[in-house]
């Protein structure tokens, strides 16, 4: 349970699509001047080396943002292409940033953030790479269900495990449904992985149908090496903001160029 680190992971193509709505997302919410909630139950490190030996050794950064970039898939005014170059201008152009990160350098000091994460190691640098946030090592679930309604009650909860726990599948729908109860007006987004076997069809049509209004949006791409079994990204999303299809039709439009 305690094994899994993104860094391996950090700037894939999931991670494109995920951050890259992330941060259209929380942009959207601070367009209104009413302080908002972030809380995230898988948060990891937040700050990424994309060229550290693990990085490298999966080549999964070079498939993702730097072809992302080498293609202009984000113009200068997109929320993610600031956050991007605020990290790069922050830790250097090797750096990359994850959701806690991206989440921090987007909102303002009214709004509140809450990040929860286990590995020992992943939380220390959790800590320290996002000081205005509470961070927690708890099990996320765990801390979501105890702050939800969070105070402000306007915000965005990101749910993002990394399913090396199987039973995550069968669990998160009782956990959003929970969660959805206790926080009606709150957006809730999940992302999962789109693997070869699918494991994720049962848990998405749980949710579809506990959920029908929500939205959910789904992209795919080659394998980053052969025999990797990820082959897209989904993200199912309660309450989503209003004009987001505007995004996603655009990034759809972009992966079914890959």
């Amino acid at each position: 349970m305690l094994s899994y680190q993104h860094i391996y992971h950090a700037g894939n193509l999931a991670d494109v699509h995920k951050h890259s709505l992330l941060a259209w997302m929380l942009n959207h919410l601070i367009q209104k001047a009413k302080p908002l909630t972030y809380l995230e139950t898988h948060a990891g490190r937040a700050l990424y080396r994309l060229d550290a030996a693990e990085a490298l050794k999966t080549g999964e950064a070079a498939q993702g943002i730097a072809r992302a970039a080498a293609l202009n898939w984000f113009p200068d005014s997109h929320p993610f292409a600031k956050t991007i170059r605020a990290t790069h201008s922050d830790h250097g152009e090797n750096s990359y940033p994850g959701s806690p990160l991206i989440a921090s350098q987007i909102l303002r000091p009214m709004d509140s953030l809450h990040l929860a994460e286990l590995h020992p190691q992943e939380f220390a640098a959790l800590d320290y790479a996002v000081p205005k946030a509470k961070c927690y090592q708890q099990d996320g679930f765990e801390m979501a269900q105890s702050i939800c309604p969070p105070t402000p009650r306007r915000g965005l909860l990101l749910i993002d495990p990394s399913y090396e726990v199987k039973t995550d599948y069968d669990l998160i729908p009782t956990q959003i449904a929970a969660l959805n109860r206790k926080w009606n007006v709150g957006i809730i987004m999940l992302w999962y992985p789109i693997l070869s076997d699918a494991p994720h069809r049962k848990m998405l049509s749980a949710l579809s149908k506990a959920h029908p209004d929500a939205l959910r949006h789904e992209v795919s791409f080659p394998p980053a090496r052969q025999g990797h079994r990820m082959v897209g990204s989904g993200l199912f999303i309660l309450n989503p903001p209003y004009r987001i299809e505007d995004e996603t039709a655009r990034l759809s439009k972009l992966f079914a160029t890959l």
